[in-house]
This record gives C-alpha cells, sequence and structure tokens, in this order.
C-alpha cells in the first residue's frame, strides 16, 4: 500500500513517496513532478547500476527524458571533491540547464554526493532522491543535508539543499546483503531511542531483519515521519535536529579510526550510541537501565556496541564534529528511552569524561 508524507518546507515542499514497484514507473512519476525537465542526470554507484541502473534508464527514457548516468565506485571513497568536480564536469558536457534535475540513486553516499553536485552546479538545480538502501531510505535521503567528506573529516563541505522529492521502493531492499541491512538498522534503532519509544520497543520485538520486513513500509514511514517534523522545526540544523545525531559525535570518530573502511556509518553510530548513553550515565542524565536496552537491540541486529579508537583520533575528531561551537561541543544525551535533549560542554570536559575508556 502507497504511503505519502509531506515535508511541507516555504517555497521548497515536496513529498516522499513509498511503495512497493515504485521504480519501475520512476519515469511516469519524474515528468509530472519535472514538467520543464528534458535532461536527467542519473547519478548511481556500480552495484546499484548492475541491479537497477537499466530498468531505471529505460524508465526515463520512455517518459520522454535524455538520460545519462554517471557509475561511481560503491563505498565512502567516491563522497570525494575528486569526484564531485568529475560530475561537475560531465554535467555540464551532457548539457544540463537550470530546468533539468539531477536523480540520486543509491545509498547514502550517492544520495549527499549527487546532491552536493545538484546544489553547486549552475548555482543549484533541482534532484531527486531515489535510495535504495535502509539507511538511506528511513535517514538520509530526507531533509536536504548533502555533502562531501574532506581529507580532515566526514561531510565538512555541504550544503542544505532540499530534493524535489524522494521516491522509495521498499522491494529494493531484498537485495541487500545482512551487513548492508544492519547497518541501515542503527539509524533505525536510534529513532526508537530518540523519539519513540514504543517504536524501540517494537523493533526489539521484531528480533531481527524478516520481523522488520514483514513490516518494512511502517517502519519507513515511521523514521521518515519523525525526521521530517524535525526538519519542519529544525530545517538549518541549529537546535532540535541536532538530536538526529544521536550517536554520530563519537561514531564519526569510530569511522575514522577505520579509514571509512573498516566500520561503516551504522557501525560507528551504533557503537557511538553506546558510548553517548555511558557519558549521559557519567553526567548523571541518562538512567542507567537504557544500556542494557539498547545494547541488546544492537546486537538482535548484529551492531557493534564498541569500536577501537585511538585517543589521538577521538581528539581529532571530536575536534572536527559539526555542532561544535567556538569550544563548546553538543552532545545528544538521552534523558530517557525515547526522548533525547542537546547539552554543551567544553572540549577539554568531554575529552575528561572520555578518558578512562579510550586511554586505558
Amino acid at each position: 500500500m502507497k504511503k505519502t508524507l509531506m515535508v511541507d518546507l516555504p517555497g521548497r515542499s515536496y513529498e516522499i513517496e513509498i511503495e512497493r514497484g515504485l521504480l519501475s514507473s520512476v519515469g511516469l512519476h519524474c515528468k509530472k513532478l519535472l514538467p520543464k525537465a528534458q535532461r536527467l542526470f542519473v547519478v548511481t554507484d556500480q552495484t546499484v547500476y548492475d541491479l537497477y541502473g537499466a530498468q531505471v534508464n529505460t524508465s526515463l527514457q520512455n517518459a520522454g527524458f535524455a538520460v545519462h548516468i554517471s557509475v561511481v565506485p560503491a563505498g565512502e571513497s567516491s563522497k570525494s571533491t575528486e569526484h564531485l568536480v568529475s560530475l561537475w564536469e560531465e554535467m555540464m558536457s551532457f548539457g544540463l540547464t537550470r530546468t533539468d534535475a539531477v536523480i540520486a540513486l543509491g545509498g547514502g553516499v550517492v544520495g549527499d554526493l549527487a546532491g552536493f553536485a545538484a546544489a553547486t552546479i549552475l548555482r543549484g538545480v533541482a534532484y531527486v532522491q531515489i535510495p535504495t538502501t535502509l539507511l538511506s531510505q528511513v535517514d538520509s535521503s530526507v531533509g536536504g543535508k548533502v555533502a562531501v567528506d574532506l581529507q580532515a573529516g566526514k561531510n565538512l563541505a555541504g550544503a542544505f539543499w532540499q530534493p524535489k522529492s524522494v521516491f522509495i521502493d521498499p522491494n529494493v531492499l531484498q537485495t541487500l546483503s545482512d551487513a548492508t541491512f544492519s547497518d541501515g538498522m542503527a539509524e533505525v534503532i536510534k529513532y526508537g531511542c530518540i523519539g519513540n519509544a514504543d517504536f524501540f520497543s517494537f523493533l526489539a520485538q521484531c528480533g531481527g531483519r524478516s520481523g522488520v520486513m514483514a513490516h518494512i513500509e511502517e517502519v519507513i514511514y515511521t523514521c521518515c515521519d519523525q525526521k521530517r517534523q524535525v526538519v519542519l522545526q529544525d530545517e538549518r540544523d541549529t537546535g532540535l535536529r541536532m538530536t538526529l545525531n544521536f550517536g554520530h559525535t563519537i561514531g564519526h570518530a569510530f569511522e575514522l579510526a577505520g579509514h571509512y573502511v573498516t566500520y561503516t556509518h551504522g557501525q560507528g553510530v551504533a557503537a557511538g550510541m553506546c558510548c553517548a548513553i555511558d557519558l549521559g550515565i557519567a553526567l548523571g542524565i541518562t538512567p542507567k537501565e537504557i544500556k542494557p536496552m539498547v545494547t541488546y537491540i544492537l546486537e538482535q541486529y548484529h551492531l557493534p556496541t564498541q569500536i577501537p579508537c585511538s585517543w589521538s583520533i577521538l581528539e581529532e575528531a571530536v575536534g572536527l564534529d559539526k555542532k561544535r561551537s567556538g569550544n563548546q561541543i553538543t552532545l545528544i544525551l538521552l534523558e530517557q528511552l525515547g526522548h533525547a535533549i542537546p547539552y554543551s560542554m567544553k572540549k577539554e570536559q568531554l575529552l575528561e569524561l572520555l578518558a578512562p575508556t579510550f586511554r586505558r
């Protein structure tokens, strides 16, 4: 059954459409959404292209579009300035104009890269998100954050650029490996932790991938709706939206420790949530009983609760956190299961709290 959500931002409203089989009719959806567009520039990675590239290309061409597909390597390394510049040049060679559009067909890396290219080419052209991983369907495709990584850290060059629409086909999740599905579950579990204790309990009862997939439309809808409501109140990430980064401050350090290869984003966030809970307990903000509850559900979905990280990398990553203001770091902590708050402290205080764990 089709589910629809409206992200009703002034002058930038768009729909999130969730429907099984939607991918086969994406051309007709884009024709209705982009009546002035003649050319569509599709960004995807090699894995997704092999699975769905021909299907999407045919659908778009049958709808009357001229289509160019740019295929980048799968993985975080593609979210680089080098690939961004390459996309800009390809877009100009293709003859992209301001009335045309970019299509992001893939997971979070493709969505961030394609979205940032769309935000900056010709001072901004429309783009459409077609997320193909659980992580991108429930989180990164919604809200307009687009970015590339720098040598200094993750997502440090980016913009806020809302898509024209998000088309989500849950059927594509059937081709995900168990590891990639679990990676997305970290963000799903995050939504239960920060804003919906009933949803957290539901996920614990599902027990694993098959249980989640039996209710996948509702799972995706719940996460997207929660993010939608936060974005409507704080599009630019200055207050409430920061709570969506629960587990991310230390999680990004874990990703950096593995050079963005050893540990995935979801694994980093999972271990980062556990670390944030420990910090909350140490500060007297988070009830102690939350830790085993979160640990249990992460283990159900084969996610790590701790990741080794050197002190030097931790210091570096914390200093680069995008929620930093001057010497103040804003952590996201749980006051109770289903309710998160921003909590600011000096960088030195945070490192002092982390030292017993990471300087053993």
